[in-house]
């Protein structure tokens, strides 16, 4: 190559199959192709960030705002329920239904947004679901009613569900391989499990010294600074590169998938209220994986017998990594979600004590989530990958650990749960940017936005379905140290005081069911998604 191009530190492999080298050429930045050759130039100009440091830092900030906004909105919910219940006059059967109206349409539309995403672009669909998400947060706190309240929550999670899987879509495209992308990711990542820690400690707050609707207010306000800022610094893409014709929506799939997590989630939260037992419960669980099944051959029929893209393809599960992944997100995140609310449980319920004070013992999460997060960026270019995951379900492991060990109850805090706070936070910080960047690497570019809304649905559909068997074994241990029926302990919220054994035994139950989880995960880990090696940087897996 003697056209002057300076060429510092450059390797030189020769391929001569026509068809990898146009691949590689075209997939990898500081690729150059001459006379057959396949050059790699490693420049500084591959590390160059797409555009200003000012505006990339902006645009990290204000798309990661999106998965910390989606679980903030949940657990900033989850510690002022009883307030909330009161206020709206919801009897405590019926309280859940604030947090999983929420979840419900969260989890079930993902897949169908990740899509539309990708088909009439990502800056758009982030832009409307921004808006939206701001005005039923600003809304919600007037409605006066159960029904209505409950309503605006769905809406609410239909907005985030917009938002996730656009905004991982939007940060895989802009920035190329390298350090600067691991650090976005990492920032990324970070957002989905500090949302929900600072959620904690925020409800927490506002309720105590304002009103439970600031909380609602309050997040509303920051949705609506980030979506000003988010259509000044989001780049528009130019419109060749969306190829992708309108008409290629798979709306069948799209109805099919939804309606089924729909059912099934519903199925599941309803269980607990009504009594597994009801002959409705097991029915519409049935009926929901029927539904699911049909989606899951619909998708591979217009993948191989058709031209029409479908809504997701099949053919990404037959790498066994990426399934893998997708089972550890379902593991992991079920046991963090369900250590957060039972430590809640345990703090407020079992130990009376108020919802500040709860709140304090939180504080750990949040100093060392911020901690993780701004290293979490720079490891994924240095260590392994299952290294880090290894670590990560370890972590949450020790923390469900500390809460199951039959310990006395009179035991000081930082004995077990400050330990415990601080573990828990460091894995789910870590796990999340990982996988995360995985599934940006290992889907194309076209299929950005949907790989993100899999990998976070299958999170969310974790989290469901884990609190809702979490909730069935606390019911079912309860019920057996009072010596009454399950439907009975779920009706009448069992109305067990402070530091009653019952609940301390039913509490410690489900935080070894959280550990099984946890340990599964670990095994997950070890077994099937060994070797992906350093998954952050230039480097191939």
């Amino acid at each position: 190559m003697d056209d002057g191009f300076k060429k510092p530190g450059e390797i030189v492999a020769k391929e001569r199959n026509e068809r990898n080298l146009e691949r590689v050429a075209t997939a990898q930045p500081g690729y150059l192709e001459k006379d057959e050759e396949l050059v790699v130039v490693n420049t500084a100009a591959s590390e160059r960030l797409p555009f200003s440091k000012a505006r990339c830092v902006a645009l990290v900030a204000t798309v990661g705002a999106a998965p910390f906004l989606s679980t903030f909105a949940v657990q900033a919910s989850v510690i002022i329920l009883p307030t909330v219940g009161e206020a709206l006059h919801i009897p405590t059967s019926r309280q859940q239904w604030i947090v999983s109206a929420y979840s419900l349409t969260f989890g079930c539309f993902l897949l169908l947004w990740g899509r539309l995403a990708d088909v009439y672009g990502r800056r758009l669909i982030f832009l409307w679901g921004s808006v939206f998400f701001t005005v039923t947060s600003i809304i919600s706190p007037f409605i006066p009613n159960e029904i209505g309240f409950d309503i605006f929550r769905g809406l609410q999670g239909l907005a985030a569900a917009a938002m996730a899987p656009t905004a991982l879509g939007i940060l895989g495209v802009t920035f190329p391989p390298g350090k600067a992308k691991d650090i976005a990711f990492g920032c990324f990542g970070a957002g989905a499990p500090l949302g929900g820690i600072m959620g904690n400690i925020f409800g927490g707050v506002v309720a105590e010294y304002l009103n439970w609707k600031w909380v609602f207010w309050i997040f509303g306000i920051i949705s609506a600074l980030c979506t000003v800022a988010s259509y000044f610094v989001i780049p528009i893409p130019p419109s060749q590169s969306e190829p992708i014709m309108r008409n290629t929506v798979d709306w069948i799939g799209g109805t099919l998938i939804t309606v089924g997590l729909i059912i099934l989630l519903f199925a599941l939260s309803e269980g607990n209220v009504v009594g597994w037992s009801t002959p409705w419960v097991p029915t519409l669980i049935a009926v929901s994986m029927i539904i699911i099944v049909a989606f899951g051959f619909w998708q591979h029929y217009l993948e191989t017998r058709t031209q029409k893209r479908p809504l997701m393809k099949m053919s990404i599960f037959q790498n066994r990594q990426f399934t893998w992944a997708n089972v550890l997100m379902a593991l992991f995140f079920s046991s963090f979600n369900n250590y957060l609310i039972f430590a809640t449980y345990w703090f407020q319920d079992f130990q009376g004590l108020s919802i500040i004070q709860t709140t304090l013992r939180f504080l750990p999460n949040g100093i060392t989530g911020i901690l993780v997060a701004l290293t979490t960026g720079h490891l994924l270019s240095s260590v392994r990958g299952d290294h880090i995951l290894t670590f990560s379900t370890l972590c949450v492991s020790m923390s469900s650990l500390l809460f199951a060990i039959p310990i006395p109850v009179n035991t000081t805090y930082w004995a077990y749960g400050f330990p415990a706070m601080v573990l828990c936070v460091c894995g789910a910080d870590t796990i999340f940017p990982v996988l995360t960047l995985f599934v940006a690497k290992t889907l194309p570019p076209e299929d950005a936005s949907l790989g993100g809304a899999l990998i976070t649905a299958v999170g969310q559909i974790g989290r469901s379905i884990g609190l809702a068997i979490a909730t069935a074994v606390q019911t079912a241990i309860i019920a057996k140290e009072k010596g009454v029926s399950v439907n009975e302990v779920g009706s009448e919220g069992h109305g067990l005081q402070p530091w009653d054994d019952a609940l301390k035994v039913g509490i410690r139950g489900t935080a070894w069911f959280n550990f099984g989880m946890s340990l599964a995960s670990t095994a997950v880990v070890l077994f099937f998604i060994r070797g992906i090696g350093i998954i952050g940087g230039k480097g191939k897996r």
